[in-house]
């Protein structure tokens, strides 16, 4: 019992601490490149989607001001723009419970790092894009491959966290507090009906459950899974 609530009191001022970085280091360059890997993940589900969907990917585009674009032929209309704000949310959602519930950092790292730069490779077209996600990449592989668990760990909740923080943060800009800009929001609106306020807020909701939902299953870190699988094995 003990160790149990000792663990539960690291991983909540671990989750406290580094929800403290992002937000005191928002605006500082510190957090930027994160954002915009954020941005990448956006652009990078509207590419995924469309593929899978049965499109093609003309080309993607990040910028350097935190905006992109990604232009692409065929595929579901739909699921291709509510992909980027969803799909982005899943990459964080991924990565922070990649981390938090398993002992494999740096495995996922080093995976992580071969998609960036495999989708880079791809569909970046842009030269400020295909740098910067090929660099992040390169970095990712570095530390998988020469940082320890516990340096792992932290980037890679640090990355998910951003990811997942950044996603509501956006819909609220783009769809709700300058609903007049062209977001995807807005597309979804003039193709599918209802307001961009509507999809934005709808957006909103989904994505605040995951997150809570995401911090709490974060919460039975490796420890607490494998006794869980022990206790099961044991009473079965």
């Amino acid at each position: 019992m003990k160790g149990k609530s000792t663990h539960t009191l690291i991983q909540t001022l671990t989750l406290f601490l580094l929800l403290a970085l992002i937000f005191i280091f928002w605006n500082h360059f510190i957090i930027y490149p994160l954002k915009v890997l954020v941005v990448f993940f956006h652009e990078s589900s509207h590419a995924l989607m469309t593929v899978a969907t049965g499109g093609e990917v003309t080309e993607l585009v990040v910028e350097r001001y935190q905006g992109g674009h990604v232009l692409s032929r065929g595929g579901s209309r739909f699921w291709v723009l509510t992909a980027g704000y969803l799909g982005s949310l899943l990459w964080g959602v991924v990565i922070y419970l990649a981390a938090a519930r398993s002992r494999l950092d740096k495995a996922v790292m080093i995976i992580l790092g071969v998609l960036v730069i495999g989708i880079c490779f791809l569909f970046v077209r842009n030269l400020y894009g295909f740098v910067f996600s090929l660099l992040m990449g390169l970095a990712m592989l570095g530390i998988g491959a020469l940082a320890g668990e516990r340096v792992n760990d932290f980037v890679l909740k640090l990355i998910g966290l951003t990811s997942m923080v950044y996603v509501p943060l956006d819909i609220y800009s783009d769809t709700i507090s300058r609903s007049h800009l062209r977001s995807d929001a807005f597309m979804l609106a003039q193709e599918f009906g209802g307001t961009t306020m509507m999809w934005g807020g709808l957006w909103m909701l989904i994505s605040g459950g995951i997150i809570l939902v995401t911090l709490y299953l974060g919460f039975k870190g490796p420890e607490r899974v494998e006794a869980e699988k022990r206790s099961s094995e044991v009473s079965v």
